[in-house]
């Protein structure tokens, strides 16, 4: 039965769930080059070939169908017999995770379900969520006054090639285990170093939790944030990837890019304050190779927005 006879537009309300307080201010950084897109592509696809390169020898910020890398063209770096796909998000639904201080979770309602008095067969919903919850992007405004909102945040930053640093191994031994540099300069010294424009992940294999929200966070006492458990990146690994390496952004399988304990949220307010997001809650890491995936994380463009949900995938060479 229909339960509305109108046909009406879903809406959205994004509610601040107020579970971290923001800093001072940041100091401003531009985006990763335009031509970081095009190298992601080909360096997912295992690529041998170079993008095309200008007088001054660096890499052009276009390119087009023709163009090959490693004996591909662009157009079949897509193709499902050279690629397979990732999903990376969970779904949202009654049971995803919020913060706990968050004041309210996910909401569907039904504005219509059901055959019209013409025939046919109409749906249509109203969602409602806080910004920060389930699989998001956290802006940097979400941590840096002045930082870019969701909508401003440029796509260099949201498609580039992954670098997925698995301390799964460590995590399950401490659940407040924090990515060190000294991981990062071990991840490097077998897989090489992290180019600038890249997206590093952290997996730490807590998606197999979701959506326990007390085994996923360590504590589920609503409204208390103070006993929370979980890995996630330390200060020192961001420092260097953010500083050093200048990657597009920080993404892990756990709530939050600062680990569950955290009280003052240094990886939050470092990166930000650089206009490098943050990819959070992500899923199925386990299925991606250290190097050579393309991850595109597109989150709802919600204008001035300090995170919103989020759709991430990866391409993964076969």
């Amino acid at each position: 039965m229909m339960t509305k006879t109108s046909s009406p537009t879903p809406t959205t309300r994004a509610a601040s769930p107020g579970r971290k307080s923001p800093p001072g201010n940041p100091t401003r950084r531009g985006s990763p080059r335009p031509r970081v897109l095009i190298g992601a592509l080909m360096l997912g696809a295992g690529c041998a070939g170079e993008a095309p390169r200008d007088s001054a020898g660096a890499g052009t910020a276009t390119a087009t169908v023709g163009v090959h890398a490693g004996g591909l063209e662009l157009v079949d770096l897509i193709d499902p017999a050279n690629v397979r796909l990732v999903d990376l998000s969970h779904a949202f639904d009654e049971t995803t995770v919020y913060w706990p201080t968050s004041p309210t979770r996910f909401e569907l309602d039904t504005l219509s379900y059901g055959d019209t008095p013409a025939g046919w067969f109409y749906s249509a919903f109203a969602f409602a969520t806080p910004e920060h919850g389930g699989t998001h992007l956290d802006a940097p405004i979400h941590f840096a006054r002045g930082g870019q909102p969701v909508d401003e945040v440029p796509l260099e930053r949201l498609v580039g090639p992954a670098y997925v640093i698995d301390a799964s191994e460590a995590s399950a031994a401490d659940p407040d285990y924090l990515l060190t540099a000294g991981d990062v300069i071990a991840f490097e010294a077998e897989h090489g170093r992290i180019p600038e424009g890249s997206i590093v992940i952290m997996r730490t294999g807590w998606d197999a939790r979701w959506p326990d929200a007390a085994a996923y966070l360590g504590d589920d006492t609503p409204g208390d944030a103070s006993n929370l458990h979980f890995p996630s990146f330390g200060e020192d690994a961001a420092r260097l990837l953010v500083e050093q390496r200048g990657v597009a952004a920080l993404g892990a399988d756990v709530a939050s890019i600062d680990h569950g304990q955290s009280a003052d949220f240094p990886v939050h307010r470092l990166a930000m304050a650089r206009d490098v997001p943050g990819l959070e809650n992500l899923a199925n890491l386990g299925d991606l190779p250290p190097v050579g995936a393309v991850l595109v994380a597109l989150p709802m463009k919600i204008r001035g927005g300090s995170g919103g949900p989020l759709r991430a995938i990866a391409i993964v060479p076969r």
